[in-house]
């Protein structure tokens, strides 16, 4: 057994249908009266339902989210939290909802109480990102991970399959990761594999029957796994390109994720020889060409080119992603960076 440290963070879930209801009664246990409420507008009515449930504890309602989290709205943000007197937020969506409220608790020092309706993960982390211009920064400060995540398979039954698809992508691309990232432990080794058998059965299951709540709730709990797993073992290459080109380029996530990661675990495979062949053997094949074959079949994009990388975008990312992923498991130099992302462009199955 090789020496290892897990840093273990705490924190509350709740999971089960119908149990967004129970929003109140969290908010309760913190011994707060005073909420602000943040939510995307994927779906304003469920945010309508979860204002109604929060009554008079509902002070103020923030719903201009977009991804990547920029740092002029995360301003109005905070100034209606100072406006209101908000003593906690409560944000409701997905991992842009969720950078919101973190936005919030990286200036405010709030706590945030969460309701995810995708499986960005982002609502077990302590790790914030806000967009100035076309720079993403990340960070990771304890004081912004939420206190408190409802998870309400509910919530996601609405989210159709080109946005669960992706979004479940990036679920699995942190269970990935969490076997060879920077806090990589054999705890968190052994809820990344659980995570991905999960996912893997799960999602195409999903797939053939979006209104099956069972499967719903399978993948709602697999993510929650993989989220569990970033919060402690961190980012590697995957992550780092996202935030990176996601920042210059405003691409979507979770595409971002789909087309990334087995082209990510296929440049990383040559150090990762034991950790590639556990996922290969839990997966029955390949491992890079297995994530690569799962993602065709939820339909996401397959390469960069299709989801508006720019024709000359490689020069300015490949330095950036060589430097972000300066302390990855196989060294990355900008040449190097440069023959990943032009694999990711073209999208061929690794």
């Amino acid at each position: 057994m090789d020496p290892f440290v897990y840093d273990a963070l705490a924190g509350r879930v709740v999971f089960g249908p119908g149990r967004r209801r129970e929003i109140g009664d969290e908010v309760d246990r913190l011994g707060v009266d005073r909420v602000l409420l943040i939510a995307d507008g994927f779906d304003l009515e469920r945010a309508s339902e979860i204002e109604r449930v929060l009554g008079t504890r509902c002070v103020g309602v923030f719903t201009n989210v977009v991804q990547h989290v920029p740092v002029a709205l995360a301003e109005q943000a905070r100034e209606l939290a100072t406006s209101t007197g908000a003593q906690a937020t409560v944000t409701f969506g997905g991992g842009s909802a969720t950078g919101f409220g973190k936005a919030v608790a990286l200036s405010h020092r709030l706590p945030q109480l969460c309701l995810p309706t995708t499986y960005a993960g982002s609502e077990l982390t302590p790790i914030w990102g806000l967009t100035d211009g076309t720079q993403k920064r990340t960070g990771r400060d304890l004081g912004v991970q939420p206190v408190t995540v409802i998870y309400d398979p509910e919530l996601t039954l609405d989210l159709p399959i080109d946005i669960a698809g992706p979004s479940a992508m990036n679920a699995l691309a942190h269970a990935v990761e969490g076997l060879y990232g920077p806090g990589a432990n054999p705890v968190m080794s052994a809820v990344a594999l659980e995570s991905v058998r999960v996912l893997v059965e799960h999602l195409p299951l999903m797939k053939q029957d979006p209104s099956d709540l069972d499967e719903r709730s399978a993948v709602l709990y697999g993510a929650y796994l993989a989220g569990a797993v970033l919060a402690v073992v961190g980012t590697a290459l995957h992550h780092k390109t996202c935030h990176v080109i996601g920042g210059l380029f405003n691409l979507d996530h979770g595409q971002m994720n789909a087309v990334v990661l087995p082209q990510a675990l296929a440049y990383n495979a040559p150090a990762i020889a034991d950790q590639y062949g556990r996922l290969t053997s839990l997966l029955g094949g390949d491992a890079a060409g297995t994530l690569f074959d799962l993602a065709r079949a939820l339909d996401t994009p397959s390469s960069l080119a299709q989801i508006g990388f720019p024709d000359d975008g490689v020069d300015v990312a490949a330095p950036l992603v060589a430097q972000a992923a300066a302390d990855n498991v196989r060294s990355l130099t900008v040449d190097d960076a440069r023959e990943f992302l032009e694999a990711c462009i073209r999208g061929e199955r690794p």
